[in-house]
């Protein structure tokens, strides 16, 4: 069974240190970017929370290392250095020894909680000692001083509104010296994602989108966006079967750059509408004079300003909303993209999609979906879809098909051999509800805990019980 983790509670916020001083004991309770590269790992290759390793660092991450300690007044007095492990697009994360743990509560460590209860359990008090000396590890992030101050405030912020949820990566402090931020949050032991994509069963699968699911709940129920789910921003531990949900550099709140779309219209009144615009007037007047159908025009000097959205996100795992610059962007766009992790568990592929730009990503939804939905998507959304891509079909193909492509199996036979197994089958339908094209059809991540694939590891009903 999936283990959930729960962030204990800190009750008043403290501001962001200034200028690092270690005496002070006090800490943290704490225009639109994109991400395109999947690769980009924000906290990749961690060990463990508690680990003895030392590690081998190449000399241009010492020097990397080196000149962040002379940037940073008196960092080098609170934490050890070693190694750096996540590049990212708007930070760099290092792991570092605390060398002032033991002067803290450490509520955040429940891998040091759990040391400590062994500890009062030891039979002498040499096993006590070498345990309590024992190096602890955070992650330090250090945010681009070419980030806007309002993201990072904002990313601080959400972190600290998140601080009790389930499944998520919690802030233990920040710090600012002159314009340099820095994070610390906690270091997870997990393994690359590529390293077990392809070995795991569905059964295992069914535990990792619990536990990835159980964050994003309690992310939505705080009404915030993550707008950046993928595989490397969710550490995950197959040995215990654990997860957490990092890297808010891109949250926002529900609602923050919402404007009226057209899909938030009531069915009759969409259709009237659609009906009734230049395009479709245009459609079918030709359709009565028995001519082809024209291609989309344009105004010479259109008059209209351009269509702005929230574009935030990486390549392969952006909803289609976010694709047609949708300007009522809600939490499912989340869900999207969980449903394309699960699609790459049972498919085998990663990244299943790999565009170069958001057209590219539109055809490729249009390969799998077929024209006719994706045409009726971008309708949705006040779009028009006109594509000149032959091989592009009407009605698209069925999940199935496209599965049993990807692992190289054949359709069940009449000697009831091939086929999706019933378990695959099971996984199939839950990610179809999580990739629905309409938002307003797709299941949320509550809907989703409680949906038969997920359901039998306690769903969202356990969910709450464990919060009591």
């Amino acid at each position: 069974m999936a283990t959930t983790l729960r962030r204990p509670h800190y009750p008043v916020p403290v501001p962001v240190h200034e200028d690092l001083d270690p005496r002070r004991s006090d800490g943290v309770d704490d225009e639109t970017d994109e991400v395109d590269d999947v690769g980009v790992r924000p906290l990749g290759d961690s060990g463990g929370t508690v680990s003895d390793e030392e590690e081998e660092v190449e000399d241009a991450v010492a020097e990397d290392i080196a000149r962040f300690e002379a940037s940073f007044r008196n960092i080098t007095q609170r934490y050890r250095l070693i190694n750096r492990i996540g590049e990212g697009t708007f930070s760099t994360v290092y792991k570092a020894e605390d060398l002032l743990y033991d002067h803290y509560q450490n509520e955040w460590d429940l891998d040091g909680d759990k040391e400590n209860i062994d500890n009062i359990s030891s039979s002498t008090l040499k096993q006590t000692s070498s345990r309590v000396q024992k190096p602890r590890y955070v992650a330090i992030k250090k945010i681009y001083i070419t980030s806007s101050p309002l993201r990072i405030l904002n990313e601080l912020e959400l972190l600290h509104d998140l601080r009790n949820s389930l499944n998520v990566c919690p802030l233990i402090t920040a710090f600012r010296h002159h314009d340099q931020v820095i994070a610390v949050l906690p270091y997870f032991q997990h393994q690359d994602f590529r390293e077990y994509y392809r070995d795991f069963t569905v059964d295992e699968t069914r535990v990792y989108m619990h536990s990835l699911f159980t964050a994003l709940s309690s992310v939505h129920e705080a009404g915030i966006i993550h707008r950046d789910i993928k595989p490397t921003n969710f550490l995950y531990s197959p040995s215990k079967q654990r997860g957490v949900l990092v890297d808010f550099g891109l949250a926002e709140r529900e609602g923050t750059d919402y404007h009226h779309c057209t899909c938030c219209v009531e069915i009759p009144d969409r259709q009237r509408k659609i009906q009734t615009s230049v395009y479709a007037t245009t459609v079918n007047a030709a359709f009565q004079a028995g001519q082809p159908v024209p291609k989309p025009t344009y105004p010479n000097n259109d008059q209209r300003s351009s269509r702005r959205a929230n574009r935030a996100g990486t390549r392969g795992f952006r909803a289609p909303e976010v694709l047609l610059k949708c300007t009522a962007q809600n939490s499912l766009i989340d869900v999207w993209s969980c449903g394309i992790i699960l699609l790459t568990f049972i498919s085998k592929r990663f990244p299943f999609f790999h565009s170069a730009d958001d057209i590219d990503a539109f055809i490729e939804l249009c390969c799998i979906f077929g024209k006719k939905r994706m045409r009726d998507t971008a309708s949705l959304h006040g779009q028009v879809l006109q594509t000149n891509v032959p091989n592009l079909t009407e009605n698209g193909y069925s999940w199935e098909k496209i599965l049993l492509w990807c692992t190289g199996r054949n359709k069940k036979g009449a000697d009831g051999q091939g086929g999706l197994t019933e378990e695959e089958q099971e996984a199939v339908a839950f990610m179809s509800c999580c990739l629905e094209l309409d938002p307003a059809r797709r299941v949320t991540a509550d809907e989703a805990l409680d949906l038969p694939f997920l359901a039998g590891l306690g769903g969202s009903r356990m969910r709450e019980d464990m919060e009591e």
